[in-house]
């Protein structure tokens, strides 16, 4: 809080009003299916972002950015989407959002602090979001309910910066606990928590800056008919979590698919295979199974390789030497480390879980990564960690 006190002060020429803490985070699995009312798996981590807030007394807002040392500025009574503010815009469309639901705000001076920057991805720019929209709550004293701050996220997201609304985003870094996994339920708008009990793995992120490239356009995927025809596929089942799964039956999936491209019909399967590989992965964090845990990782790796087709091959290298870490070919059905690419997919990032006693031998992997490819990736030691506070003195 001093350090940030600090820098707020040296900005602005006082100290911040109020100031938030907003959690990283990276999918596990099912990032890719939202659209599809399904299930994702998400972990909150110990890459913190905080908002600082100072009130004015005009109708001013001015942004700075200690890490990228940029300062941008805008008006309550012109606030506008600019291509040139980038991460300001963040900020601004959670602004926005208060304003379109009729709350009263003030100008302010804000100072965003984030050693992780927004273009790595796991989650930077929903931590700005969500710590924005709990500073400027408390700093106004608005009183906004839990669903009241989804809704000023969303209106942000959909009315000012014309995107999509990720409500998995949302939770995991509004609503994360400590030690534990998020489950959003799209269909229910809902989350659930699952605990991380693993004490023997660790968790490493993995920014391998490899650009991120265009393979093709996921909004594509998301025609009305792929979404009925996947409904047609679910059977409800009580004694599975979230209360249905899709069919097992190979005849039936082809049959309801029949009218899809080839390319279509794979990436449909992909998203079946996901929504059962939450399930497991699920089931295998609940019985303390890593085993089981592990298996679902992998193969949704798999299925984003090779069937969602968003991986590269720099992302697929460094997963081969994580399941290399184990020369016991006995354990290949018994992986003790796992991995996935995660984000929006292309290339960049990737997680993996391994065994305390391998963390060595990874980072020599990584090393080597860089001397084959040439690039310099940043890897990050990670925690489950909890969602968007208030920073205390």
């Amino acid at each position: 809080m001093k350090v940030l006190n600090d820098v707020h002060n040296i900005e602005y020429g006082k100290n911040p009003d109020i100031a938030v803490k907003a959690p990283g985070r990276f999918h596990l699995i099912g990032e890719h299916s939202w659209f599809f009312k399904d299930k994702t798996l998400s972990m909150a981590v110990n890459l913190p972002v905080y908002v600082a807030i100072s009130k004015r007394d005009d109708l001013s807002l001015k942004f700075y950015f200690h890490q990228l040392n940029e300062r941008k500025k805008a008006s309550l009574s012109t606030l506008k989407l600019k291509k040139e503010d980038r991460w300001a815009n963040v900020v601004k469309a959670i602004i926005s959002g208060f304003i379109s639901m009729g709350y009263d705000l003030f100008g302010m001076d804000i100072t965003v602090y984030s050693e992780i920057l927004p273009s790595a991805g796991f989650g930077i720019t929903s931590a700005i979001k969500c710590a924005s929209a709990i500073a400027i709550n408390e700093l106004f004293a608005l009183n906004c309910s839990e669903q009241q701050i989804l809704q000023v996220i969303e209106r942000g997201n959909r009315r000012f910066l014309q995107t999509n609304n990720y409500i998995a985003d949302n939770y995991a870094a509004l609503f994360s606990k400590k030690g534990n996994l998020i489950i959003t339920d799209h269909s229910k708008s809902s989350w659930d928590y699952v605990p991380f009990s693993f004490e023997d793995k660790k968790i490493f992120l993995v920014d391998t800056k490899v650009p991120r490239i265009s393979v093709w356009d996921e909004e594509t995927l998301f025609e009305p008919q792929n979404a009925l025809n996947l409904g047609d596929l679910r059977e409800n089942k009580n004694n599975v979590y979230g209360g249905w799964q899709y069919v097992n039956s190979i005849t039936e999936i082809n049959e309801v698919l029949s009218e899809a491209s080839e390319d279509t019909r794979r990436k449909l399967l992909c998203i079946i295979r996901e929504h059962n590989d939450l399930l497991e992965a699920r089931e295998g964090l609940e019985k303390v199974d890593f085993f089981k845990f592990a298996r679902a990782v992998n193969h949704s790796h798999e299925s984003m390789r090779d069937m969602y087709n968003i991986s590269c091959p720099e992302i697929d290298w460094v997963l081969k030497r994580v399941g290399e870490l184990e020369p016991n070919l006995e354990m290949i059905t018994n992986p003790v480390s796992c991995g996935r690419i995660t984000g929006k997919g292309f290339g960049r990032c990737l997680y993996a879980i391994i065994r305390q006693s391998d963390e060595e031998k990874f980072r020599q992997k990584i090393l080597e990564f860089e001397k084959i490819f040439q690039y310099h990736p940043e890897v990050y030691e990670v925690v489950p960690s909890e969602g968007t506070v208030l920073v205390k003195d």
